[in-house]
């Protein structure tokens, strides 16, 4: 299903709609501030799962993250922080980042790598904020990739819908996509490492 939303003024409808398909536990493809991504309920394992089959990758090794509606979700899905890092994600967030935590007891163990990690990222998109008030609690997320051996990302969401098509329950068109990736920002230690640069610049 291919669902059209108003990118600056999401239709509270169709928004309900995509929400009913992700509370089923429907595999959906949505824009962010960067890249689409392909994401589902952060508490249906069977969507997760279903995620990392399309992915072609093992839970462990996916690279998922949480997106999040805003920081408050941090002390329910990360081990505490030090200043350091919350005044980074502070100023950087909503934003096109991926900050790398300590994840807490919260965060699904299918969905952790061994170093019981978690990516989290805020993104400064009005369809995804929408999506999550209604939702109510984080979603899981991993980039859209291309199959296409020059281009890494599709950025045309009928381009992306073709692909995908048989593989999940719902595109959400946003819009054209960016290009270019979260940047991605490793926080284990509690000190800030550069870990890849995208859309988001950095200045540690």
């Amino acid at each position: 299903m291919l669902l059209e939303i108003h990118p600056q003024n999401p239709e509270p409808r169709k928004i309900a709609q995509a929400i009913e398909i992700i509370r089923k536990g429907g595999v959906v493809i949505f824009p962010t501030d960067t890249i689409y991504a392909l994401g589902c309920d952060l508490n249906n394992t069977k969507a997760i799962e279903k995620v990392c089959r399309i992915l072609g990758k093992k839970p462990e090794k996916a690279n998922l993250s949480l997106i999040c509606a805003d920081l408050r979700d941090l002390s329910a899905y990360s081990a505490p922080i030090n200043s350091t890092v919350f005044k980074l994600m502070k100023a950087c967030l909503p934003g096109p980042y991926t900050f790398i935590l300590k994840s807490s007891r919260l965060v699904p163990k299918l969905f952790q790598s061994n170093k019981k990690t978690v990516g989290i990222r805020v993104p400064d998109n009005k369809i995804i904020h929408s999506l999550l008030e209604q939702l109510g609690h984080p979603l899981v997320s991993a980039s859209v990739h291309s199959e296409d051996e020059i281009i890494d990302y599709l950025t045309d969401p009928q381009e992306i819908y073709e692909q995908f098509e048989n593989q999940i329950d719902l595109l959400i068109d946003g819009g054209a996509g960016d290009n270019q990736p979260s940047t991605v920002i490793d926080c284990i230690e509690g000190e800030p490492v550069l870990v890849r640069e995208g859309k988001g610049k950095v200045d540690l």
